[in-house]
């Protein structure tokens, strides 16, 4: 095999405008099959010259050309379809978050794992080069001890009416749909894991989702974080670390520019800035890494077991929010 046929589960605004492009520039993948609920997978399929057009799901399953299979369906879907592909012997890429919660990532990557095939969750930002660049740049000492990081990812939801974001048995909200991006950037960079979680929240009064959201976290190596997330203020997606002899900021954080291309700043203790740029459009090194995986028989180095750890954090959120405290666990 030097090709992996993908199919792509629903019409979703991101499969058009990231992850099908993606595909089309992946030396070992192509976009083979699409299929959608609504009527509009052979509208899609014509638009990216994609073979193959499903009106329903079980019907690109059953494929048996298909090797693996993207699904950026609400969140609320994913455990159903991540089970019915993986029943069929399908390889699964998930769209974030993968699941509701900690106990239903857990469930559907042991059927994974039972069903002998490869499970990552689509946090596709991990695969531009610029975080592997700030894990060296903070183990050179440059920065000295972190101390803090902070992280944010906003935009403006301008349609609030039929948005699935806005329903909560979908698992709508900003803490899901953004929020899980800082939780993963906090815990991927400071490699620890949180043991304190306060958040707290600005509620949609009709739709009762979190518009936005503001987190702090200790992590168990003592750093620590806090990130704002929300779908009701201007775009923003950086972070920043924090350290004794200087600060690392990353713009473009969570959202590709159209070259790929990433600008990290660091400030000396004598503010002193210089700035490097990286580039790597990241949907394209991810989906050529997962294929690369399915063509070798590997497991991606980015474990399913990180998608459960990332879940637990969101659950601890959740669970600050209702609860109106700290919660304190072990991830």
């Amino acid at each position: 095999m030097n090709k992996v046929n993908w199919g792509i589960l629903s019409t979703a605004a991101i499969a058009k405008k990231q992850v099908i492009p993606a595909l089309q520039q992946a030396d070992n993948a192509e976009p083979a099959a699409v299929a959608s609920g609504s009527g509009k997978a052979a509208e899609l399929a014509r638009q990216y010259d994609i073979p193959k057009a499903y009106e329903n799901y079980e019907e690109l399953l059953d494929d048996p050309e298909i090797d693996i299979v993207y699904i950026p369906l609400p969140n609320g879907l994913h455990a159903k379809w991540v089970k019915e592909a993986a029943k069929r012997g399908k390889h699964v890429l998930c769209e974030k978050p993968a699941a509701l919660t900690a106990e239903e990532a857990q469930d559907m990557i042991r059927f994974c794992e039972e069903s002998n095939v490869l499970f990552m969750e689509a946090l596709m930002y991990q695969f531009q080069p610029q975080y592997q660049r700030v894990k060296e740049i903070i183990a050179s000492g440059e920065i000295g001890e972190v101390k803090l990081m902070r992280s944010s990812f906003t935009f403006m939801l301008e349609e609030l009416e039929g948005n699935i974001r806005m329903s909560r048995a979908l698992g709508g909200g900003s803490l899901y749909d953004i929020g899980c991006y800082c939780i993963h950037a906090i815990r991927h960079i400071l490699d620890s894991e949180p043991v304190k979680v306060y958040a707290a929240e600005e509620r949609h009064p009709e739709y009762g989702v979190d518009m936005s959201a503001v987190v702090t976290m200790t992590m168990r190596n003592g750093v620590n974080a806090y990130f704002d997330c929300g779908m009701n203020m201007t775009e923003r997606n950086t972070y920043e670390v924090v350290g004794t002899k200087g600060t690392i900021e990353g713009a473009a954080a969570y959202v590709p520019q159209p070259d790929g291309e990433c600008r990290l700043t660091i400030t000396n203790e004598n503010m002193e800035t210089r700035e490097e740029n990286i580039s790597g459009y990241y949907y394209t090194i991810g989906v050529e890494y997962l294929s690369n995986c399915v063509i070798n028989g590997m497991k991606p180095e980015f474990k399913p077991e990180n998608t459960i750890k990332n879940m637990k954090v969101l659950d601890a959120c959740h669970e600050s929010l209702n609860k109106g405290k700290i919660v304190t666990f072990n991830n």
